[in-house]
């Protein structure tokens, strides 16, 4: 008997994730619009496909009426002491969906250099 309601358990667990997997593949599709973790995932990883360079960081990420707009920060050239590396910050379009339709370097750098300041604060 205890092997049969086991059983049956199991049987009603597997049911309840299948009902919850599909109500989240539902729900991704029903937006129509991937969530932002999942442009961010995807614009790092085509980035790095096209230019073979990983990407450190996103600095910047905002959402505009095509679609998704980053600025992603690249190791370029690794040098020795680290602080001396050579870092980019590359301007990233997607469409809605999350596709990359442009990309362009904005900017090089030495890793352990900051930003001259700018006026008004920024």
């Amino acid at each position: 008997m205890s092997n049969t309601r086991n059983t049956q358990e199991s049987q009603d667990s597997q049911k309840s994730q299948n009902s919850q997997n599909s109500r989240k593949s539902t729900d991704s599709t029903a937006g129509d619009r991937p969530s932002p973790m999942e442009v961010l995932r995807q614009a790092r990883g085509q980035l790095a496909e096209l230019t073979g360079m990983d990407a450190e960081s996103v600095s910047s990420f905002e959402q505009t009426e095509e679609g998704w707009a980053l600025e992603v920060e690249v190791l370029e050239l690794e040098r020795v002491p680290d602080t001396m590396s050579l870092m980019a910050s590359y301007q990233v379009d997607l469409d809605s969906q999350g596709q990359l339709t442009g990309y362009r370097r904005v900017r090089r750098y030495e890793r352990g250099r900051s930003d001259a300041r700018r006026p008004g604060g920024r």
